[in-house]
């Protein structure tokens, strides 16, 4: 199999965890792992490393969406079944793959974006000003949450005031985030595409003498965030992190579950979307609505936290 980890994300971190925990030798599997350290051009060099090794899978966990038509068409000739976690490949042939799983990332950004056009309606808000730390340009997290962005902006009036990539990390999340409050003193809204990009958001806010929360009206910064690790759920207790999108990471049930059904000649779905839930710091909007239906937002707890895999 193949899969990757950058250090410096927990959501990938619980990504990789899961795979390893269903993809066992007492499940039937033998797991080869390549740490491409978030860099293409070393996923490409493994991808070919497991072919010359004639492994039955691979796994890939892709950076960017473009640029493996070439590798994957190798696997596909080589008749190595190619199953994609997470992130979607945008290749000029589907056949080029055999299943993809994970999240549906616009879906999580309109889910955030309504949860906030319900929040201000509620609370009143005057205006929405608002600032986007967006993840890795041309990640597939990236371009849905940031495509759902631009669409809400238009469709409720919102003042997007800049848009800068934080590469989903805390460091550049930080630095982005003190550039964007030297440049502009009206921020009440900061949308964060992953919870690391979050807590530098967050640093940066108090470093610059401002309040984190939810009280826009008295001059505190909203910070919304997706992804709800721990420590991401941690921070949404605290009131830190306005609203939290979960981007589930548990992917290696999935994953086994495809594997046994192409093993036993069977169909496989296409495209198989994770279950994904979302989370608010306090209970002023408890449900939203995206294109007809209906989503939770649930009121996070310390019992919540304590209860979940990740």
């Amino acid at each position: 199999g193949f899969s990757q980890v950058g250090a410096e994300s927990d959501w990938r971190v619980a990504n990789t965890k899961s795979m390893k925990s269903a993809l066992t030798a007492k499940n039937g599997f033998k797991l080869s792992f390549a740490d491409a350290q978030q860099k293409q051009e070393n996923q490409l060099t493994a991808i070919r490393n497991f072919i010359q090794q004639e492994v039955d899978y691979i796994l890939l966990a892709p950076v960017t969406e473009t640029g493996w038509d070439t590798v994957l068409q190798e696997a596909k000739d080589a008749d190595i079944p190619v199953i994609i976690v997470d992130r979607m490949v945008d290749v000029s042939d589907d056949s080029l793959y055999t299943a993809w799983v994970g999240s549906n990332f616009k879906l999580e950004g309109q889910k955030a974006c309504e949860w906030l056009n319900q929040y201000a309606a509620a609370k009143n808000m005057s205006e929405v000003n608002i600032v986007d730390i967006q993840g890795t340009i041309g990640a597939s997290a990236q371009i849905g949450r940031t495509e759902a962005l631009n669409e809400a902006v238009e469709a409720n009036g919102w003042n997007l005031l800049a848009q800068q990539t934080g590469e989903f990390t805390q460091a550049k999340g930080q630095e982005v985030m003190e550039s964007m409050l030297k440049q502009y003193d009206n921020i009440n809204v900061v949308y964060c595409e992953n919870d690391n990009e979050a807590f530098g958001a967050i640093d940066a806010i108090e470093a610059a003498g401002k309040t984190v929360g939810s009280d826009i009206a008295n001059g505190e910064i909203m910070v919304m965030s997706f992804d709800t690790t721990n420590a991401g759920l941690t921070d949404t207790l605290a009131g830190k992190i306005a609203c939290d999108v979960e981007c589930n990471p548990l992917h290696g049930p999935r994953v086994q579950e495809i594997i046994e059904k192409l093993e036993a000649g069977e169909e496989v779905d296409k495209q198989a979307y994770v279950d994904e839930e979302m989370f608010a710091a306090d209970d002023t909007v408890t449900s939203i609505k995206v294109d007809d239906a209906d989503y939770e937002v649930t009121t996070i707890t310390q019992d919540i936290i304590d209860g979940r895999a990740y």
